[in-house]
């Protein structure tokens, strides 16, 4: 039987520095955005945040706006609550910041690499496949 050692001691996964678009550029150079990843316990808080009852109890998942928050929260550059950055593109919010920054593909591009850094790279649909074989 191991030890919990290795559950005590658990390797840590670093920031990822990621370009996602040419047009922020600093010395000649695009300006990478820094992701984080999510913890199971922050990821648990967003879903019930974008779950809704209606009256007859039926549940209702927001997905659109779950990954929205998802993304602007792993982001750690640029400082996404910057007051000065918010008020430059003429919105209030982390999420509404990130979205009114980016096209639409550079948009996908981060929310994808915050996803993967935080553990959702494998589609949930080849686990079904693979349950059903």
């Amino acid at each position: 039987m191991s030890s919990l050692n290795a559950f005590l001691h658990p390797i840590q996964t670093e920031n990822k520095e990621i370009i996602v678009s040419n047009r922020f550029i600093e010395n000649e150079k695009p300006v990478p955005f820094v992701i984080r990843p999510i913890s199971q316990d922050e990821n648990k808080q967003m879903i019930k945040k974008y779950t809704k009852k209606d009256k007859k109890g039926a549940e209702t998942f927001d997905r659109t706006e779950y990954v929205s928050a998802l993304t602007a929260a792993a982001v750690i550059f640029p400082d996404l609550k910057n007051a000065e950055l918010q008020k430059a593109y003429g919105v209030l919010g982390e999420s509404a910041l990130l979205q009114k920054m980016l096209y639409i593909g550079e948009y996908a591009e981060l929310a994808q690499a915050a996803q993967e850094l935080s553990g959702l790279d494998k589609d949930i649909n080849d686990d079904i496949e693979e349950a059903k074989n």
